[in-house]
């Protein structure tokens, strides 16, 4: 029988979407491929090969939610733990790989206890909370980000971070400078960290020099309860502008793009990398380990990326900041080329080289 890979991931696009590039790479080796996650996490899956059999099991967040949910956090991940234990005595995978977020908690508490070859891999510059309580525990920890702050005695491996097959489809892809006719820019807002980017990017695109802003078309991703808001301040202005809560062809948005938009998480920065853009990144002030700041990181030390802490997000701002990009298309020429000195298209197939030795040496063991 074909050897069987466990993906724990979930909670957000950032863990999901390397963990879907994971597993498409093991399907092509013949790999049989399960993903542990739980219902939000599920919600993410419609990208996922069919061929990849979806496991929820419950799990919760300290961080999340009222008193009462918080009381009841540790019941929902020991339920976890429990159904998953027994799922994963039955199965006997080969390799059991972490993604982060507390949905990959069941999973890889369950790989402990049964002793399991397993595997974390950390996307951003510093470990998440599920990440850090396993970091000692597994036999291996793949970086996205290097470096990446790691427990004292633990070692990791730089692989950077897995994107999908229509990103690497769009590798690279020829840019278009900015000039005097219809431009894109992309704005990724991420899950948890849009309403910002929704509240000042607009007025931000709505003070530009006419001259500017008679060539802009946007593809802004905003949060649901946000979208109305956000779609008739681009009207008012006069601004051709696509809102949704998701875009399903993100990659080749952002091959069309003289300018990008973002947060600093770990998959975007991957995206942008890979692809080759100019971007404006904004790093969530909410992250407890400034992860984001750190992400952002190689992008902005080459000179590919404009960093603009959240404290100091305004519309005069942004606006500047936009221009100098639009306005310079030379700049932008040179921004686009060292975005792709920052990327790590071949971050999978280290990915994947890190979990066929476990399973070898497993075998040999």
């Amino acid at each position: 029988m074909a050897p069987l890979l466990i993906i724990a991931a979930g909670g957000t696009g950032g863990h999901m979407f390397p963990a879907q590039a994971l597993a498409e790479a093991m399907l092509r080796k013949g790999w049989r491929v399960k993903l542990s996650t739980d219902l939000r996490g599920a919600r993410y899956t419609g990208g996922f090969p069919h061929s990849v059999e979806i496991e929820t099991l419950s799990s919760a967040s300290f961080a999340q939610g009222g008193r009462l949910a918080r009381i009841l956090a540790p019941l929902r991940l020991a339920a976890g733990v429990i159904t998953g234990t027994f799922a994963m005595w039955r199965a006997r995978p080969d390799v059991v790989v972490g993604f982060g977020g507390y949905p990959s908690f069941p999973a890889i508490t369950a790989a402990w206890i049964l002793r399991r070859p397993r595997m974390i891999h950390e996307q951003n510059g510093v470990l998440g909370r599920v990440n850090q309580l396993f970091a000692k525990r597994v036999d291996a920890v793949a970086c996205g980000t290097w470096p990446t702050a790691l427990p004292e005695g633990v070692e990791g491996t730089p692989t950077g971070n897995p994107v999908r097959a229509a990103v690497i489809e769009r590798a690279g892809a020829p840019y278009i400078a900015p000039g005097d006719y219809p431009m894109s820019i992309v704005v990724m807002g991420g899950s948890q960290g849009a309403r910002i980017l929704s509240q000042v990017v607009p007025q931000a695109i709505a003070q530009l020099p006419d001259a500017l802003r008679r060539n802009l078309r946007v593809a802004h991703q905003a949060r649901p309860e946000d979208t109305g808001v956000v779609k008739r301040v681009y009207d008012s202005a006069g601004i051709p502008a696509e809102v949704a809560a998701f875009f399903q062809d993100v990659p080749r948005r952002l091959s069309e793009a003289q300018l990008v938009i973002s947060r600093a998480g770990a998959s975007s920065v991957a995206d942008i990398s890979v692809i080759g853009r100019p971007s404006i990144l904004v790093p969530l002030a909410a992250a407890i380990r400034d992860e984001q700041t750190a992400n952002a990181r190689g992008l902005v030390e080459a000179d590919a990326a404009i960093l603009i802490p959240e404290k100091r997000l305004d519309p005069a701002t942004l606006s500047e900041q936009i221009a100098s990009v639009l306005q310079n298309p030379q700049a932008a020429v040179a921004m686009a080329h060292a975005a792709l000195t920052q990327a790590r298209p071949d971050a999978t197939e280290r990915l994947v080289e890190m979990v066929e030795a476990l399973a070898e040496a497993e075998r040999k063991e």
